[in-house]
């Protein structure tokens, strides 16, 4: 028997380990079933360089639950340990015995990869146990089996033993503040999380009750010997679709693949990217669209990292971009660099070349599933739009890209580009300054009547809704200078597309001044600012407006939460009322001679403007249905 002390350099690492290298108690069980794999896989890679001569067909792990006992067993039939080599990966904390491996074996097979390399994996067992052995055999010829066990504390103790079968079994005995552990529904769920899809097969059991040994056997009184009874199932599917190749997939395979898992998810992706690289990285995955619509209060964190299908987290927002993080699916690289507990990512130049690479790839799908089919493509349109223009206004490079095939539809129901728009508006909708004007509307059953003027006029407008679109008309206005974006109800019709030839008043100068005046005196003047405006003989008598300015900077306050833009939210509410000098309602406002039938005039016009706006509500509205029914009579 051999003891000593493990080699650290500090009195005691355990109490580090339990309290800060690790965030989450639960993690100790994907580092050691992951150590558990490396094992497997290092005995591969034996194998097929031809050190080792061993049958490898039925590599697996298994994690045995024994609440009787109070312990968790990780059991492999990988390539196991001499006393020397436990001595050395075990006991020596600072040296990485997997790291050493990897460097050994770099060019052997790729495809078998190491996990490894994160040196004190193993010791994250004492975050929830009180004490920890292992048993192991080598599968090097003529190897005696060694028995290693840890209380906690630097000391050990390590000696020959009994084991029949090659390979490493870890046996945990749960400390008592971790009993949760002990819960067949816990392990279960951890299992679950993080194991699903490693690449042995992962068997879980519990032992739970005697029951006599199937083989018969008896004891020396000829007593039937009672055997634990072990209940168990494969817990993981080790060849997951994104370690496929693409071409021997099918449309089905990846909607299975998407329930798998998502099993509480009804809807089907609208479409996937499979994601396949070898140089100057490596990585694999499969990024699922979901139907957005115009929510961007979506569940983020659906998209779930992993390192040689071991997973790590799903918060990948390092990893992608913020805008890719709406998407669903799996990312799998092992050259994303991470901290000891595989749990944080460092930073690294990789992680930017993986970002960059992962929003070319989803670019360039879209643009070939525009050019392919772009009916189909308009079909999707509504479900995507609000991811699109989320990566337009926070990625330059996607914004570039998606000037190819970012749509936007007009009140006729007919989709553009960009481009292809302001190709067909700019003679048309060109102001006397030489900018072309793009009127939008972002309702158009509210703003029905501000469309049909445009649209009587000849201008097309378009369909502009959604949380994020303020923020993209500013975009695109700033990379376009010679456009600039109108919503239909910012400002009568004229003067939104102000041409060299305008409307001439019916009215004097004095006679505005008058009208004006009369105005000023029954409206809200805090609220309304009052202009007499040359329009023509068929268009309202009055409108109701807001500055294209003042509103968009609202806007975007509401959605950055007001961030960096407290002036907007502090002003009051004001809004353009704007007089048709050449109506004839108007007219008769100005020539009538009392006072109190004049203020009723206007204060129902008013109203009407209100109503047109949806403005008008409570005690206001009822005020108006009255004043209506008094002028009907």
């Amino acid at each position: 028997m051999k003891k000593g002390k493990i080699n650290v350099q500090t009195e005691n690492i355990f109490p580090i380990i339990k309290q800060f290298l690790y965030s989450d108690h639960e993690i100790f069980l994907r580092e050691l079933v992951s150590n558990a794999v490396d094992a497997t896989q290092k005995l591969k890679t034996l194998k097929t360089v031809g050190e080792l001569n061993t049958d490898i067909t039925k590599l697996r792990v298994e994690v045995i639950l024994n609440k009787d006992e109070k312990t968790i067993t990780i059991k492999d039939n990988g390539i196991g340990m001499t006393a020397e080599e436990l001595d050395k990966y075990i006991n020596q904390i600072a040296f990485s015995g997997a790291e050493e491996f990897v460097n050994k074996y770099k060019d052997a097979d790729k495809k078998n990869s190491i996990i490894g390399h994160f040196g004190l994996g193993f010791y994250s067992a004492f975050m929830v146990a009180k004490e920890v052995e292992i048993i192991s055999k080598s599968q090097k010829s003529k190897s005696t089996p060694v028995r290693w066990t840890c209380d906690g504390s630097p000391k050990y103790t390590m000696e020959e033993t009994k084991k029949k079968t090659k390979g490493t079994d870890v046996i945990l005995h749960i400390a008592e503040d971790s009993l949760e552990f002990l819960e067949e529904n816990r392990i279960s769920s951890i299992l679950n999380k993080y194991c699903k899809f490693l690449p042995v097969e992962i068997k879980f059991g519990t032992k739970s009750e005697k029951i006599d040994d199937p083989k018969g056997k008896k004891d020396d009184k000829g007593n039937i010997i009672k055997i634990d009874k072990t209940y168990d199932n494969i817990i993981n599917n080790t060849k997951p679709a994104w370690t496929k190749k693409p071409s021997n997939l099918k449309e089905e395979h990846y909607k299975e693949f998407y329930k798998e898992l998502y099993p509480m998810e009804f809807n089907d992706p609208l479409f996937h990217i499979h994601l396949n690289v070898d140089f100057p990285f490596n990585l694999t995955g499969i990024l699922y669209f979901p139907k957005l619509k115009n929510n961007l209060e979506v569940q983020k964190n659906k998209i779930n990292l992993y390192s040689n299908q071991v997973f790590i987290t799903d918060n990948v927002e390092n990893i992608v971009p913020e805008f890719l993080t709406l998407l669903h699916g799996v990312i799998d690289s092992p050259d994303i660099p991470l901290n000891v507990s595989r749990s944080y990512l460092q930073a690294d130049g990789n992680v930017k070349k993986i970002s960059s690479h992962i929003t070319k790839k989803v670019a360039d799908k879209l643009s070939r599933m525009f050019k392919k089919d772009r009916k189909d493509f308009e079909k999707k349109w509504d479900d995507v739009k609000v991811f699109i223009e989320y990566g337009m206004l926070t990625e330059q490079k996607f914004f570039e890209k998606a000037q190819d095939f970012a749509l936007y539809k007009n009140t006729d129901n007919i989709y553009y580009t960009f481009k292809e728009f302001t190709e067909k508006i700019k003679e048309k909708q060109k102001n006397k300054e030489g900018k072309t004007i793009i009127l939008y509307t972002n309702d158009t059953k509210e703003q029905h009547s501000f469309v049909k003027t445009a649209t009587d006029k000849g201008y097309e407008v378009l369909e502009l809704g959604g949380p994020l679109m303020s923020h993209l008309i500013s975009r695109l206005e700033s990379e376009n200078n010679d456009y600039q974006f109108a919503r239909v109800d910012a400002d009568i019709i004229d003067k939104l597309i102000e041409k060299e030839q305008s409307n001439v008043s019916k009215l004097s100068e004095k006679e505005q001044e008058k009208l004006k005046k009369f105005f000023e005196e029954t409206v809200d003047k805090e609220k309304f600012n009052v202009e007499i405006q040359n329009m023509s003989v068929s268009d309202s008598p009055l409108l109701i407006t807001q500055s294209e300015f003042m509103r968009r900077m609202k806007e975007q306050q509401q959605l950055s939460g007001g961030g960096g833009m407290q002036m907007f939210g502090s002003m009051p509410e004001s809004y353009n009322l704007s007089v048709n000098a050449n109506h004839e309602l108007i007219s008769k406002i100005l020539n009538e001679k009392t006072k109190k039938k004049r203020t009723k005039l206007i204060n129902q016009l008013l109203d009407l403007g209100l109503l047109s706006q949806g403005l008008l509500n409570g005690e206001k509205l009822t005020e108006f249905i009255s004043r209506s029914v008094s002028l009907i009579k």
